[in-house]
């Protein structure tokens, strides 16, 4: 290639770029054969610590669930690996019947009346929300965030609404019990307040008095944006029955593995009266002049592809095969299955609590329900029982909580799953430092 360019040298090549500011020369070994590669990726990928044989407490926003066979088996099939956007629906019918599908499943899901096709994330799908309630709310200029929603979601809204004028005010949560408190939100709500953000249940576990909240937001017409747990919803009332005008999530628990953080898919409904302003793509429901039934892209502005600054979304693709992912998932275990799941994941979650709750020193600062996920304060600090679990029993444990600037210094946040047994919750407790030497009855 230099020769084919007249360049004797890599550094003739970059002669023009100042020393000072070129990459460094790369030290590369020397080549190996297909067979050796394999080998150093299969060594490398042995220092993982794989979730299928270690027992994970670790959640805080990705969750460790069963993923069934059926999932990854229907999901890698050529037609449906290789789909991407149906932008021509006379070749795209069997895409858009399941982006369809996977729509009403997750508008039932939050009680909402419509569903996009699906966002980038959990919180890419909550910054979105933010927007488009400006866009209803129009004039209003600052949007309300709890604390207790997740840090990470909360630097991701701030990102959103840099340079566009929107303002963020953080409502703090209550010390005591872990929750968002009306009283805190109705004072953080003025005339100019377009929308009120929360988590349900929130980052810290604790299940949000919605319906309390969303009253508040509308008396001071702002709108309510309630980021959920979709596995939880499945035991608890869903946001649209509890006032919410948009919710979104997360959808990862719902049949995704892990991944190593991505990618996932973000979900996000509203109702009706607010669908021109629902950000991202909506599949809908047709018929020809014969009466025969097809699927097509609708609400879909052309300006979200050329005109950028008349767009509703700088979201320009749907996470289509993660989306049927989902799709999938719900459509195999149904509305009976996934409440088995919640059922499992808020008893064994509770277990776990109560096994810890039995432990000299182990604290439970705040008081409020849960679903899968709470915080104790450990007489040893969060990344020490961490270190402690991995090296002695190879479990992962949960989330130090010092890491975020949440006053939550040596406070530890735990969640259990239909994945944690009752063998492995007795192992965790057991390897905690100060356990009893006596078995638990």
């Amino acid at each position: 290639m230099l020769a084919s360019i007249g360049a004797a040298s890599i550094d003739e090549l970059f002669a023009d770029v100042p020393r000072a500011h070129r990459f460094p020369r790369l030290d590369l070994p020397d080549g190996l054969s297909e067979q050796e590669v394999a080998a150093l990726f299969r060594g490398l990928a042995e220092r993982n610590g794989a979730t299928d044989t270690h027992s994970c407490f670790l959640g805080a926003g990705a969750y460790h669930h069963y993923t069934p066979a059926l999932v990854p088996h229907l999901l890698f099939r050529s037609e449906l690996y290789t789909a991407y956007t149906p932008y021509q629906p006379e070749v795209s019918q069997g895409t858009l019947q399941t982006i369809f599908e996977f729509q009403t499943m997750i508008a039932r899901l939050f009680g909402m009346e419509v569903a996009n096709a699906s966002m980038y994330d959990g919180s890419t799908a909550l910054a979105e929300a933010a927007l488009m309630a400006a866009r209803l709310r129009r004039g209003r200029t600052t949007i309300a965030v709890s604390e207790a929603v997740h840090p990470e979601y909360r630097e991701v809204l701030a990102t959103y609404l840099s340079g566009i004028g929107l303002r963020i005010v953080t409502v703090p949560f209550d010390r005591a019990t872990g929750c968002t408190e009306p009283a805190a939100v109705a004072a953080a709500i003025d005339p100019d307040t377009a929308a009120v953000l929360v988590q349900y249940p929130n980052f810290l576990g604790a299940i949000e008095p919605v319906a309390e909240l969303s009253e508040v937001a509308h008396a001071g017409g702002a709108l309510s944006v309630v980021s959920a747990d979709p596995v939880a919803q499945a035991i608890l009332r869903p946001p649209g029955e509890l006032g919410a005008d948009i919710a979104t999530a997360e959808g990862q628990p719902l049949g995704l593995p892990l991944f190593y953080g991505g990618p996932y898919v973000g979900l996000l409904a509203t109702s009706m009266r607010n669908v021109r302003q629902m950000p991202g793509r909506l599949a809908g429901l047709a018929h020809d002049g014969d009466g025969r039934r097809g699927f097509v892209l609708t609400l879909k502005p052309r300006e979200q592809d050329i005109r950028r600054e008349k767009a509703t979304s700088n979201i320009c693709t749907n996470e289509a095969l993660i989306a049927t992912a989902v799709t999938i998932y719900l459509a195999a275990l149904g509305p009976a299955g996934l409440r088995e799941v919640a059922d499992q994941c808020y008893h064994r979650s509770h277990y776990l609590a109560d096994r810890l709750g039995e432990l000299a020193g182990m604290d439970r600062p705040f008081a409020t329900p849960f679903f899968r996920e709470f915080v104790v304060r450990p007489p040893l600090p969060p990344a020490e029982l961490n270190r402690r679990l991995w090296e002695r029993e190879g479990i992962i444990g949960g989330l130090d909580l010092g890491r975020f600037d949440l006053d939550l210094d040596g406070c530890w946040l735990l969640t259990a799953t239909e994945l944690n047994s009752r063998a492995a919750i007795d192992r965790l407790v057991q390897a905690v430092p100060g356990y009893p030497d006596r078995t638990h009855s």
